[in-house]
């Protein structure tokens, strides 16, 4: 049996958990009903446990009909939950098919042909870090905390880390976190943006390549592998890895070595592998789209982080260490307590990343008196017939007005992001700087006469 709860006491940070024990009970071959021999258990907590047919899995089912990454059982305050990871003949809870479930009791499951029993443990509390926060990430929730343990646990290690959660939840951040908690953060930080690679450049964006090795090869090209020896790696949005480089990637992690496109020679590697995604992979893994083997090879530990609606008590830290970053540290007091109210009923579909956007708004229009950063949710929540088309206006002029408050909303963000320097408000904004000066001018953003911007 193997044990995952980590039980450390400490004085706050206390969330309890109610786990339990997960055992094959009946493995039906193909050929008869029979059982098979010793039960196997593992028991149900704080990290997550996948069951499939894969032999990296915590619990490993030899039944045709069960996928190569079947289900996954972790241990929450609500009873184990109990998710379907896109397997090719479901779980059941007794006649009923289920996506995600979460278990209070003792029940059966079907996976494939194999039955499995739940037994429910009684409820046990886990102690996390009461810091709130790590690194650049802030936040007091049960949910956050737990991400924050796992973070200080995972980080002087040189496992692998998968990280995954929506789009804006801070997956970048999370990596460099975990890179400069680590042994190797005085050694570089590789950022390799795997969504953006075309699909019949991306091996030699991943391991370089010699000059005239294929057509357009004028010059040599550096791995990023190469560039990250000694530090860590960060393969951002891994999942839109085109299937024919996922095997090239694999051998290059397991042998730690590489090779550029044109080149005979091997060149060892010493880097420490951090993965992020959108997508769910495991998914992918039973759609055939994404390799297992490589998913095992980058998820040796998972975190997810949850979306910023799932942890709405952490907006009033998020905000108050928003307006730190951008040098503004007394402005959480002008922060009107209505206004935080209705953005703590607004649903976050950019997650953090949005926020962050509103407030670096709100603070370049309210230099002065209250701040009510909700008004500035406005465009993002407003019904489109109401705000644009009413009032008898032209189509010319609804357009004119959305395009004006999109750049004023837009440059604004960027102006209080980039501390008002127009030439990196230009690079980020892909923009000629007399442009930027111009969009600054006409809605009265800075002080771009007297050259402050």
């Amino acid at each position: 049996m193997q044990r995952i709860v980590d039980s450390t006491v400490v004085a706050k940070g206390r969330v309890e958990i109610r786990g339990g024990t997960l055992s094959v009970v009946k493995a039906v071959t193909k050929s008869s009903t029979k059982t098979t021999g010793a039960a196997v258990s593992v028991e149900v907590g704080a990290d997550p446990i996948v069951v499939g047919r894969n032999s990296s899995c915590n619990l490993v089912l030899e039944d045709a009909k069960v996928s190569a990454v079947h289900a996954e059982f972790l241990a929450t305050p609500r009873g184990v939950r109990v998710r379907d990871l896109g397997s090719r003949n479901g779980v059941y809870v007794g006649d009923t098919r289920v996506g995600e479930v979460f278990l209070t009791k003792k029940s059966y499951l079907l996976c494939g042909d194999t039955l499995l029993e739940f037994e429910p443990a009684i409820p046990e509390t886990v102690a996390y870090s009461s810091e709130p926060g790590f690194g650049p990430i802030v936040g007091s929730s049960s949910a956050m905390l737990a991400v924050f343990d796992r973070l200080a646990k995972v980080s002087p290690t040189e496992l692998s880390v998968l990280v995954t959660g929506e789009t804006g939840t801070g997956k970048e951040l999370v990596a460099h976190a975990i890179h400069k908690a680590s042994d190797r953060a005085s050694r570089p930080f590789v950022v390799v943006d795997c969504g953006s690679i075309p699909p019949t450049l991306a091996e030699s964006s991943l391991f370089g390549h010699e000059r005239g090795s294929f057509t357009g090869a004028v010059d040599k090209r550096t791995s990023p592998f190469a560039e990250a020896d000694g530090g860590t790696i960060f393969l951002d949005e891994l999942g839109e890895l085109p299937p024919d480089v996922q095997p090239k990637l694999l051998r290059a992690l397991s042998e730690q070595r590489i090779k550029a496109v044109g080149s005979n020679q091997y060149r060892t590697v010493n880097v420490r592998v951090i993965a992020a995604t959108r997508r769910d992979l495991v998914r992918e893994v039973n759609l055939g789209s994404f390799r297992s083997d490589l998913y095992f090879r980058v998820a040796q530990v998972r975190v997810e982080l949850p979306a910023l609606r799932d942890r709405l008590e952490d907006i009033p830290l998020i905000i108050k260490h928003m307006f730190d970053d951008l040098g503004e540290k007394r402005a959480f007091s002008r922060v009107q307590p209505d206004s935080l109210e209705r953005l703590m009923r607004h649903d976050w579909p950019g997650n953090v990343r949005e926020l962050r956007n509103v407030v670096a708004v709100a603070i370049a229009f309210s230099k002065e008196g209250p701040i009510d950063i909700a008004q500035h949710l406005t465009p993002l929540t407003s019904n489109a017939t109401e705000s644009i088309v009413t009032g008898g206006r032209t189509f010319q002029d609804a357009k004119r007005e959305v395009l004006g408050r999109f750049e004023r909303e837009y440059f604004a963000a960027l102006h209080a992001e980039c501390s008002g320097n127009v030439s990196e408000i230009a690079r980020r904004s892909a923009t000629e700087r007399a442009h930027v000066r111009g969009y600054l001018r006409r809605h009265g953003i800075g002080d771009v006469k007297n050259g402050k911007s």
